[in-house]
């Protein structure tokens, strides 16, 4: 197969990753974009796999059967509720592969075609290395700690210490020195000295990141991935790899402003340790404030004879895997003659559009689905905010210039006429800040697992 054939192969899968991120900027096209991608990604693997300067099949055909059948599994096994943590466990593996490849590099560069007849790599290819395999360590460690974090394996409340970020920027400022020294003598030692830094650098600056954030920093970490990506794909010499890896930092990139908008952040501010403060700082302790719990019976007959109905999806209902039954209870509402919609913050469910996702898949109808700022005034000329599962996407303590979410901008379902909130207890959210709309005068709390609710809710509604 020439070079040229190989190519196109490789510009024709590139095109095929545009038009799915393309696709996926839509719920409507988004089953398309998917297909773009799926299909794309084969292009690349057979071109890659039956290209004649591969000398061996055997270790190929190893890695692709343990791959898969680790994927498959993954793919048929996780929750959605887990969605977050199972793509921050993702970039840590291409973190990781990024550090592999230009490692192999470095100890065996004419195998990759990067060196003269002595040895010696190019200079372009150590700076190309370097930054490879610093990112990709980086994006390796950081990954770990935002799973963990995600996993509820360790506290999401940020970790500070003095001196924290004179500490950073000195080991900054350490791999900036490692890697021109390296570009300038091709030390094995100062490569894995830098590689070893850069993981340290990648746990130092996710550690103090709340969990509020975690949007922020799984977005951001995906750019990361990318780049490390690029940085490998010019020392592969390989263009698909060069292009997906810019077009995933790229995006990235991009997410990552998105999301600080979203929630009034700075986004070198969150990379610096952020907001998220631990579980009591800057709040207000609820004391023995007092709640209106209720049944399903009670929402049931609150919401049949409200003329609207906003709901409001986040992560309990992921967890509780709800979606299905919400749907049903809207359909019963909107055969009776409620205008029923849906509210969607962009950081629900602790992943961009990890909610826009389930309603999908409970076959919700798009129209039906509008996003913070198409909705959020609409609350106030509301019968009935009807929450399941959301917590800080929605709690008023955004308004107080002292709280650790202070200018997040949220749903103002307090607005609304009723407020339904269904939660299992009054525990604080991922951000560990108490929810002053619990003990609003007009929230009644619906104490429950939220698919048991719904479909308590279903029942007396039919």
């Amino acid at each position: 197969m020439s070079a040229n054939i190989t190519a196109v192969a490789y510009l024709i899968a590139s095109v095929l990753f545009i038009l799915a991120l393309r696709g996926l900027s839509s719920p409507v096209t988004a089953r398309r974009g998917n297909i773009f991608g799926i299909t794309g990604m084969i292009i690349a693997v057979l071109i890659t796999v039956i290209d004649p300067s591969v000398v061996s099949y055997a270790w190929i055909l190893v890695a692709v059967v343990i791959g898969g059948a680790i994927g498959t599994v993954v793919a048929l096994k996780i929750e959605m509720s887990a969605m977050p943590q199972l793509v921050a466990a993702f970039h840590s593996l291409v973190g990781l592969a990024a550090v592999l490849v230009a490692g192999a590099a470095m100890h065996n560069p004419g195998a990759y075609g990067i060196a003269d007849a002595a040895g010696n790599i190019f200079t372009a290819s150590r700076i190309e290395m370097t930054l490879g395999s610093a990112i990709g360590a980086i994006t390796f460690s950081g990954s770990i700690v935002a799973f963990a974090k995600l996993q509820g394996l360790v506290s999401g409340n940020p970790v500070v210490f003095p001196g924290q970020h004179i500490l950073n920027l000195i080991i900054g400022l350490a791999i900036i020195g490692l890697i021109a020294y390296f570009v300038g003598n091709q030390s094995p030692e100062v490569f894995w000295l830098l590689t070893g830094v850069a993981f340290l650098i990648g746990f130092l600056i996710i550690i103090p990141i709340g969990g509020a954030d975690m949007p922020v920093v799984i977005s951001m970490l995906n750019s990361y991935s990318g780049w490390a990506a690029a940085g490998i794909g010019f020392t592969l010499q390989n263009s698909a790899l060069i292009i997906t890896g810019a077009l995933v930092g790229s995006s990235g990139a991009i997410l990552s402003y998105i999301m600080c908008k979203a929630m009034n952040r700075s986004f070198f501010s969150v990379i610096l340790g952020g907001f998220g403060g631990d579980a009591v700082a800057g709040q207000k302790s609820s004391g023995d404030k007092p709640v209106k719990p209720g049944s399903a019976d009670d929402a049931a007959f609150i919401m049949r004879n409200a003329g609207s109905v906003i709901i409001v999806p986040g992560y309990g209902m992921a967890v509780a895997q709800a979606q299905h039954a919400v749907r049903e209870m809207a359909d019963l509402l909107q055969s009776e003659g409620v205008r029923v919609r849906y509210a969607v913050h962009p950081v629900a469910g602790r992943m961009p559009g990890h909610m826009n996702v389930l309603l999908a898949e409970a076959n919700v109808p798009y129209d039906d689905v509008q996003e913070l700022e198409e909705i959020n005034s609409d609350f106030a000329s509301t019968d009935v905010a009807f929450v399941i599962g959301a917590n800080d996407v929605t709690n008023p303590a955004a308004h107080d210039p002292s709280s650790p979410i202070a200018g997040m901008p949220i749903l103002d379902v307090d607005r609304a006429q009723t407020c339904l909130f269904v939660k299992r207890s009054l525990a604080p959210g991922y951000a560990g800040i108490d929810n002053e709309l619990f003990y609003a005068d007009n929230t009644m709390m619906l104490f429950s697992d939220a698919k048991k609710m719904v479909e308590n809710i279903v029942k007396a509604l039919a």
